[in-house]
């Protein structure tokens, strides 16, 4: 069985992984366990990621990450998903940097969340959201992962707008959206399960 840890930036992501990420790996034979970034959270920065990477790269099969691209905060202007991951990657030096896997998520955890209006409106008690969701995954061409990073549109504060709780009903809504759904509408996210998914 592999034993791959997957380090998260929050509670949030943490309870996702454990909820849907953890037992879907598990039936692929690969042990996988959530560690909150810097055992806190928040704070995504490279000094935090070195620490937390080399920490568990000594002690698991492989070592993933799944960071936010908008809340990633040592990040340049001109960084893209890619280069932030081959800086995480050079984070670990050495024979054990081929154990990383680094995962940046666009734009965030609750972009993913739009692969399934209905989950939404049904795990918030809201009928009304339905249409809400559908128009704002219309609006970036049914595809989740383009829903924007700008501080007044990224995800996360569009659902400020609802009754959205970010621990609770994050993991939630994406439980009941299921992993396959979301492969299916999210590629990024789709891409990387798939390296998971095929280790040995």
């Amino acid at each position: 069985m592999v034993r791959v840890a997957i380090s998260v930036e929050g509670q949030t992501e943490e309870r996702f992984v454990q909820m849907s990420i953890v037992p879907y790996l598990q039936e692929r034979d690969i042990y996988a366990m959530p560690f909150l970034l810097g055992r806190t959270g928040g704070n995504v920065s490279f000094a935090r990621i070195k620490k937390d990477l080399n920490r568990l790269a000594g002690s698991f099969d492989k070592v993933t990450t799944f960071y936010d691209f908008y809340g990633f905060r040592d990040k340049d202007d001109n960084d893209s998903k890619t280069s932030l991951e081959q800086k995480i990657k050079n984070c670990v030096a050495g024979p054990l940097r081929d154990r990383i896997i680094p995962y940046i998520q666009m734009y965030e955890f609750e972009g993913l969340l739009f692969s399934s209006p209905d989950a939404i409106a049904s795990v918030l008690e809201d009928d009304e959201l339905l249409i809400w969701a559908k128009d704002i995954l219309r609006q970036f061409g049914g595809d989740p992962e383009r829903i924007n990073d700008s501080p007044q549109t990224a995800p996360s504060k569009r659902f400020a707008l609802t009754p959205y709780r970010k621990i609770t009903h994050g993991p939630n809504i994406a439980k009941e959206i299921g992993i396959d759904a979301l492969r299916g509408k999210c590629t990024g996210f789709d891409n990387w399960l798939a390296i998971l998914a095929g280790l040995q």
